[in-house]
């Protein structure tokens, strides 16, 4: 045989297999439950799919404007200023994105360079890092500490140098749970007054947030808005993670760089889920309930699961709980995620593909935006380990 026709140097070469896809793919396998990966296993709000089926058939079938249809974006506007006392311009200061993760990955495409360094908070969601390397930076990964996940501002302070480029946080925080503090959100803020690095502030969760907390956006922070983007999504807030919508905020000096990526990556998004978000959105109470919607099934999970050999501290925000398993067994959280799939048809995430250098606590990750039904046949499972 002759040499290969196309030769190339890849950009993510030491990408590893997604741990989602492998655990779905072993749920599939096994006929396991699977609450494994992010997403509701029950429909959104019928009144929203009747929005979209009404901007369906109302001629909402061409391209949307770039930057999203004004109408969604005002009520956007409209929300955060509300929530967390920041105006941002409709006009030019919000774009609508194909998903948070667009948000993202245009974020960092728009603002890292070869040489760059990007500061990521570990355990971490599985896109920032290859955004980054695919775009020529380096990552810069900080631990969070003990089972808890708390930062060390002290480490985070001293991890700051000349080719810090953007500092990328996520709070609610997937896949701990943690809510950042009024606390933290002061300590970073004063860690990056004076710099010219960029904050990614991703906020996906933002209103799945548990009593006693409080979601803290860097919107809320004048010295950390001015330099940040934050980024949403309207599939992790409605329950309809597969229309791959949400959107990013950020001062208009940002935002036009931004919109530069934006516009010869996806150009525009769906035009009629757009008109029917700007409706919704109007009435507050679709996404202020979240957090009582979802603090019950959190509650109730974890109420079958107390008599249970997991230990636990329920979790602050976003749809997922951590359990540690370390009086069940002495397996890496790997081969004890595996075995629950193969034995007890049950899926989960193993926590210590999203640490520093695989750091392994005995932890694995559940969701619980899952039907009653779903919640009640998985603790069962669990319960009887």
């Amino acid at each position: 045989m002759g040499a290969p026709l196309h030769k190339f140097k890849s950009k993510l070469p030491l990408l590893p297999p997604s741990i989602f896809a492998n655990m779905t793919q072993l749920a599939e396998q096994y006929n396991a439950i699977n609450i494994s990966q992010g997403f509701p296993n029950f429909e959104p709000d019928p009144i929203l799919l009747e929005l979209v089926a009404k901007a369906l058939k109302s001629g909402y079938n061409q391209y949307a404007p770039m930057g999203g249809i004004y109408s969604l974006r005002e009520v956007i506007s409209e929300k955060i200023e509300s929530l967390y006392g920041k105006t941002y311009n409709p006009s030019s200061e919000i774009c609508i994105t194909v998903g948070a993760t667009q948000a993202i990955f245009t974020a960092i495409s728009a603002f890292v360079w070869p040489g760059d360094e990007v500061i990521v908070f570990k355990p971490a969601y599985d896109c920032y890092e290859p955004a980054i390397i695919a775009n020529g930076g380096q990552p810069i990964l900080i631990q969070m500490e003990g089972k808890d996940y708390a930062i060390n501002w002290k480490s985070f302070r001293a991890h700051i140098g000349a080719k810090t480029r953007m500092v990328i946080i996520n709070t609610p925080h997937n896949p701990s749970g943690k809510v950042f503090s009024n606390d933290d959100m002061l300590q970073l803020q004063e860690c990056l007054k004076g710099t010219n690095i960029i904050l990614l502030s991703d906020e996906v969760y933002e209103h799945i947030v548990f009593k006693g907390n409080s979601h803290e956006s860097a919107s809320k922070y004048p010295y950390l808005a001015e330099r940040s983007f934050v980024c949403a999504s309207f599939g992790k807030t409605f329950h309809a993670t597969g229309w791959k919508m949400g959107y990013c905020a950020a001062p208009a000096t940002l935002m036009k760089e931004f919109l530069k990526i934006h516009e010869f990556n996806v150009f525009c998004v769906n035009h009629p889920f757009q008109v029917a978000l700007a409706e919704y959105l109007k009435t507050a109470y679709n996404y202020l309930s979240l957090g009582s919607f979802y603090e019950k099934k959190r509650d109730l999970f974890l109420d079958r699961i107390s008599s249970s050999k997991f230990s636990f501290t329920p979790t602050q925000g976003t749809y997922f709980q951590l359990l540690d398993y370390s009086n069940i067994s002495n397996e890496s959280d790997l081969e004890f995620g595996k075995r629950l799939v193969e034995e007890h048809r049950l899926a989960c995430i193993p926590i210590s593909v999203f640490n520093k250098d695989h750091l392994d606590h005995r932890q694995i990750r559940v969701c619980f935006a899952k039907t009653e039904e779903t919640i009640i046949q998985a603790t069962e499972i669990l319960s009887s380990l």
